[in-house]
C-alpha cells in the first residue's frame, strides 16, 4: 500500500468512525501519515537531506 492510499483509507475511516474517540485516534494517525508523506516529498525534491548528520 502506498502512503497516499493509506492516507485515503484513514480519511474514509475517520468519516465513518462510530465514536468521537475513534475518530480522534484515526485523525492522529492520519496526521502522522501526512507528515511522513511531506518528509518523503521534501527528500525527493531536495528540500531536505535524508541522511542523518555526522
Amino acid at each position: 500500500m502506498t502512503t497516499d492510499q493509506h492516507i485515503e483509507e484513514l480519511r474514509a475511516e475517520a468519516r465513518n468512525a462510530e465514536t468521537v474517540e475513534g475518530r480522534r485516534a484515526i485523525e492522529a494517525e492520519l496526521e502522522l501519515a501526512l507528515a511522513e508523506r511531506e518528509v518523503i516529498w521534501a527528500e525527493l525534491d531536495g528540500r531536505i537531506d535524508g541522511e542523518p548528520p555526522f
